[in-house]
C-alpha cells in the first residue's frame, strides 16, 4: 500500500532516500526536519525524494509519517506500508525497488549516523563510487561500550571470515549509483539485519567501486533500541556462517574471470558537529 506527495509532472528526481521505520515515535519528527533540512541546503532540494517504509510499526509511526507528509507537500514523498514485519533488509529494498533517483541511499533515522554525511555520499557517488558507505568512529562512552565492543569484534570477524577489506559492513548508511548497483541489490535475499554485510559483500565481489567515509556516531538514548545484543549477534553469527559458503563462491568466480578485487577508498574529511554547513555545501 503506498501513499505520499507525487513528483510533479516536470520534476525530475536525483536522489531517493529510503526511512525504514519501525516504532520510530520517539525520533521521526525531529530527524526527518533535519533530514529535510539538510537537503534543501544542496544542489538536489528540488530534486530529491523521501520514501517511508514502515516494517509494521506497533506505535503510531504511521501516523506520524501522514502527518509529515501533509506538513511538507512540496517535497516528493511516498509511505509504503508492510502488512506484516518483514524485516530491515526487506524494508530497505522495498524502497530501492521504488526509487526513481539515479542515486539511492538509506539511514538509520535515530541519525546515530547524522544526516549532515548525505550531501558527502551523494559527491562520491557523482565523483564515480557505485557504493558509498559510512565508517562509524565511536567516541567513548560507558553506556554504550558493551554494544560499540561487539560492533568492532563483528568488523573484525566479518573481515577475516569474508575476505573482505571493509571497516563497518552493518551501519545503516549507505548510499548506491543505482544503475550500476540495482541488479546486485536485486541479488540480496536476507531480510533481516545481516543485509548489510550482505550487500556489501556482493557488492565488492560484483567489481564495484566502494567508497567509505568516516562518520561520528551518535549515540541515542532517547529511543529504546531495536537490537538485542545477545540475541542478534547469535543470530548475526549463524546467517555469517552460513553465508560464508556463498561468498567464497562470489571470490571464486571473480577471479576466475581474470579480475581482482577494486580497490576500498577511504574518504577523509572531519567527523565532528563543526562541519555540518561545510559538508552542505560541497555538493552544490
Amino acid at each position: 500500500m503506498q501513499e505520499g506527495n507525487p513528483p510533479r509532472a516536470e520534476q525530475t528526481i536525483d536522489v531517493s532516500i529510503i526511512v525504514a521505520c519501525y516504532n520510530e515515535r520517539p525520533v521521526l519528527r525531529d530527524s526527518v526536519a533535519r533530514l529535510i533540512d539538510v537537503m534543501n541546503g544542496t544542489r538536489y532540494a528540488n530534486s530529491y525524494e523521501i520514501i517511508f517504509v514502515d516494517d509494521r510499526s506497533r506505535d503510531n509511526t504511521v501516523e506520524i509519517i501522514r502527518d509529515l507528509v501533509q506538513k511538507y507537500p512540496e517535497i516528493p514523498t511516498r509511505l509504503i506500508r508492510h502488512a506484516t514485519n518483514l524485516g530491515r533488509g526487506r524494508t530497505v529494498m522495498d524502497g530501492f525497488e521504488a526509487a526513481q533517483g539515479r542515486i539511492m541511499g538509506f539511514l538509520d533515522i535515530d541519525l546515530e549516523t547524522p544526516a549532515h554525511y548525505i550531501p558527502v555520499a551523494v559527491l562520491e557517488i557523482e565523483r564515480g563510487a557505485d557504493v558509498v558507505s559510512a565508517m562509524r568512529i565511536y567516541r567513548f562512552h560507558l553506556r554504550s561500550f558493551y554494544r560499540q565492543l561487539l560492533s568492532m569484534g563483528y568488523h573484525r570477524l566479518v573481515a577475516s571470515a569474508l575476505h573482505l577489506p571493509l571497516q563497518d559492513t552493518e551501519v545503516g548508511f549507505k548510499f548506491f549509483n543505482r544503475e550500476t548497483a540495482m541488479a546486485i541489490i536485486k541479488e540480496c535475499t536476507d531480510p533481516g539485519w545481516f543485509w548489510d554485510t550482505e550487500v556489501m559483500t556482493r557488492s565488492y565481489f560484483g567489481g564495484l567501486k566502494i567508497v567509505e567515509i568516516p562518520t561520528l556516531f551518535i549515540k541515542r538514548y532517547d529511543k529504546k533500541s531495536s537490537v538485542r545484543p545477545i540475541h542478534d549477534s547469535l543470530e548475526y553469527f549463524s546467517r555469517l556462517r552460513h553465508f560464508r559458503r556463498e561468498a567464497r563462491r562470489l571470490e571464486r568466480e571473480y577471479r576466475e574471470r581474470g579480475l581482482t578485487p577494486v580497490e576500498v577508498h577511504t574518504v577523509s574529511h572531519p567527523v565532528g558537529h563543526g562541519d555540518e554547513p561545510n559538508l552542505a555545501r560541497s555538493a552544490k
